[in-house]
């Protein structure tokens, strides 16, 4: 569902003393939000029609590093700016923060005033469009997943991110009185949520100590979209009133779980599900199989959009219930893409591969263009693959690494139709820089192993 406050309703409430500040927010590359927090008077007078930001927002690290290398802007350029047009549909309450609303923008071209074309919500409404076009619409969920520490941020940052400890003790996959001891923090996040007009569903302990995980129901791919980046963000900042720490690293620790965000993805036709037919195997479309043949087709050259930093690779480990193979399998969590709901009209594809730090847009955005791509050439669905998945020989395997992942991405023929060769050649870049950054870093790792012993 999209925001639940109207302007009206918004209005009413600012002449009311109720509101009294507007989040006007972009997404940046990073999935963040990032934006001004206007007086509400002013907003409604005329910054509900559109603001304005600086065009390096889609050219930084998770540093708000100045990156050089990018042809949309630089230096040279000068760092212009954006337009940043409020998407009304998207207005809503921020009942965690006092007096607070908050809208979604479009990124716009400052001259053009036509969408940007790598700016993450450009680059999912360009699939879904896509989609349209074919009569589907795409409908998706993300399930994300986290930990929660009882640190605060300023405390674990002031320790050099060392010792901090995760809010339970040990495994709370499911745990009903482990997660009771954390319900001061995800209490607060679910019903902030739904105050939001988000449709929470659940929270529940994951598969570690202080592990965590929010599900919300599903909706078309731009609301769902939406949603994760609003919920990712909720989490932190209640979190952080709370007194307490949360990280959607992708593996935080070498010897703990990773955190994953799976996206579960169908297409509805005319109000249906599209991948349903009861004569097919567990319930699939012909349709449903193509778009699995795309993106298995696929596999390695979107695994950037799931897995964008040098860390996300350190999550898939066998025996982790992270994936090792890009493979399909019904109801196996081993596989990368597995089969849920299979002989009904809820049977869907399950994306398995995506960590907690990816940007939901331009995941979605991959996922689609590859499944597109299968439904186009008519693909053929290789053969299901049946038991664990951690000990199949001579299947297709996720990249293990940010460099073989990139190169995929720069070689996609797929991709660069799909979203056009700016676009493509934007996120590259964005990949090479994570690479470079990293690689001239000295890491704890080499100091505790080599400082003495070298």
């Amino acid at each position: 569902m999209p925001g639940n406050l109207s302007f009206d309703a918004l209005k009413t409430k600012v002449e009311a003393g109720e509101i009294d500040t507007v989040l006007a927010c972009l997404v940046d590359m990073q999935g963040r939000l990032m934006g001004k927090r206007f007086q509400a008077q002013f907003f409604v007078q005329s910054a509900w029609k559109e603001t304005h930001s600086c065009n390096y927002l889609l050219a930084t690290d998770l540093e708000m590093e100045t990156v050089d290398g990018y042809a949309s802007t630089s230096w040279k350029a000068g760092y212009g700016d954006y337009t940043m047009k409020p998407d009304m549909t998207s207005l809503r309450l921020v009942p965690w923060l006092e007096g607070t609303a908050l809208v979604l923008c479009d990124v716009l071209d400052h001259a053009t005033h036509q969408d940007v074309p790598h700016s993450p919500r450009a680059v999912l409404k360009r699939q879904i469009a896509r989609l349209e076009a074919l009569g589907l619409v795409p409908m998706m969920a993300t399930e994300l997943e986290f930990f929660l520490f009882r640190e605060s941020f300023d405390e674990i940052r002031d320790g050099g991110y060392r010792g901090m400890s995760p809010i339970s003790a040990y495994n709370e996959d499911y745990h009903i009185f482990q997660t009771t001891k954390e319900e001061g923090v995800m209490r607060a996040i679910r019903n902030g949520l739904y105050a939001a007009g988000i449709p929470v569903e659940n929270s529940k302990g994951e598969a570690d100590a202080g592990q965590e995980e929010i599900n919300v129901h599903y909706s078309d791919a731009l609301d769902t979209a939406d949603n994760h980046v609003v919920t990712k963000n909720a989490c932190k900042e209640i979190a952080w009133q709370k007194g307490r720490a949360i990280t959607f690293l992708a593996k935080w620790d070498t010897n703990a779980a990773g955190s994953s965000s799976h996206v579960h993805m169908s297409l509805w036709r005319d109000g249906d599900p599209a991948f349903y037919d009861p004569e097919g195997q567990y319930g699939m479309s012909e349709l449903m199989r193509q778009y699995m043949a795309g993106l298995l087709a696929h596999a390695s050259e979107i695994t950037w959009f799931l897995a964008p930093y040098v860390n996300s690779y350190k999550r898939f480990a066998e025996g982790t219930f992270a994936p090792t193979t890009a493979i399909w399998s019904k109801d196996n969590r081993t596989a990368g893409y597995r089969v849920c709901g299979d002989g009904t009209k809820a049977v869907r594809m399950e994306c398995r591969v995506g960590g907690s730090d990816l940007n939901p847009y331009l995941a979605m955005a991959a996922l689609i263009a590859a499944g597109l791509d299968g439904i186009e050439r008519k693909l053929e669905l290789e053969p299901e693959f049946a038991g664990d998945a951690y000990q199949a020989q001579n299947e297709r395997s996720v990249p293990r690494n940010l460099r073989t992942a990139t190169e995929a991405m720069r070689g996609s023929d797929m991709l660069r139709t799909a979203f056009g060769n700016d676009v493509v050649d934007h996120y590259v870049r964005a990949a090479e820089w994570e690479q470079q950054d990293f690689d001239r870093k000295v890491t704890d790792y080499e100091v505790a192993r080599g400082f003495e012993r070298a």
